[in-house]
């Protein structure tokens, strides 16, 4: 029986981190899963890139059918840069948030803006 570890393995972190950004009411949490979600697309990207037995494609005689795709590695690094600026920006604004409203759960927030 084969498994197919790295699909399962997006589907796991897929299914946990829409399940915290869906019943968690803290605004840390919520980030949390949203990162846990990006970690699982970025999974996604590279499981698809991955060819079995290929090489990097660094060497310029290597044979042209055993080599990895290089643009999925480059689309999880300019993921990666991107996903830690949005992680920034939204821990300011849960500080911001928290500065204003004394907490960082959302229901409280939503009952305390109206």
């Amino acid at each position: 029986m084969f498994w197919n570890l790295p699909y399962i393995s997006v589907v796991l972190l897929t299914l946990i981190g829409i399940s915290i950004i869906i019943l968690k009411k803290n605004l840390i949490k919520i980030f949390m899963g949203v990162n846990i979600l990006t970690s699982a697309v970025n999974l996604f990207i590279i499981a698809v890139g991955y060819r079995d037995g290929g090489i990097a494609p660094i060497y310029t005689n290597a044979p042209s059918t055993n080599m990895v795709l290089p643009t999925p590695q480059a689309l999880c690094l300019t993921s990666i840069v991107i996903g830690v600026a949005t992680t920034a920006l939204l821990l300011t604004f849960a500080m911001l948030l928290y500065r204003t409203y004394g907490t960082t759960d959302v229901d409280k927030i939503r009952e305390l803006r109206e």
